[in-house]
């Protein structure tokens, strides 16, 4: 029963207050309405979950909003390649491999590490968030050749951010081979968007402490 009033409500926020919302605002109301049943209620993959469930809604939640709102705006000015998405009070940033990497290559190309590395440039400015990188294929190939694939896209990316400075504490990789397609593998262009490396980017324990005492800046 709880789940079902807590579902309603959840729907609610998303289905009729975000028409009227702000970003930052968004942020607040999906975290005060219960992170982890939003996370299951998104279809759009993990990140989406882990976003979900990092809010903490309120006011706290709000002052984290407009530190994410900043930071995604410097992402998007730094990595004009990557798709930059604001996510209730976190951020989802996602790499296309086919930019990234060679074909069935976890080397990351020489002409996208100046990308990467001003991704990595914004992460240090930012260092009270935690990050999950995850690879992601599409359905080309064999499962366990498409998990191992996305298994070290995923840990060369957090290789590549620790050789920038990136702490190793805020850095977490995952991944998921062709499980979480974000578009159906029914077309050349839709599994080109499949193929990519997705991070989650959210306020750690510090920035939460501070933004619950009405100190984070």
């Amino acid at each position: 029963m709880k789940k079902t009033i807590l579902y309603i409500a959840t729907t609610s926020i998303l289905v009729f207050g975000c028409k009227t919302m702000n970003k930052q605002q968004k942020g607040t109301a999906i975290g005060a309405a219960g992170g982890a049943a939003v996370g299951a209620l998104i279809t759009k993959g993990s990140i989406w979950g882990i976003l979900a469930g990092a809010a903490i809604g309120g006011t706290a939640g709000n002052l984290i909003g407009k530190k994410m709102d900043k930071q995604a705006k410097e992402l998007k000015q730094a990595v004009p390649t990557a798709q930059v998405e604001r996510v209730g009070e976190g951020i989802d940033l996602t790499f296309e491999s086919g930019l990234m990497f060679a074909i069935i290559s976890s080397d990351i190309s020489d002409t996208y590490k100046s990308d990467l590395s001003g991704a990595a440039d914004v992460f240090k400015k930012y260092p009270e968030t935690n990050i999950v990188i995850e690879g992601h294929t599409d359905d080309t190939g064999s499962d366990d050749y498409n998990m191992t694939l996305s298994e070290k896209r995923a840990k060369a990316v957090k290789a590549f951010l620790l050789s920038k400075g990136v702490a190793e504490n805020r850095l977490t990789e995952k991944w998921y081979g062709e499980t979480q397609p974000k578009y159906p593998n029914d077309s050349e262009a839709n599994r080109q968007k499949n193929r990519r490396v997705e991070l989650a980017i959210f306020a750690n324990d510090k920035m939460k402490d501070d933004a619950k005492s009405g100190n984070l800046k």
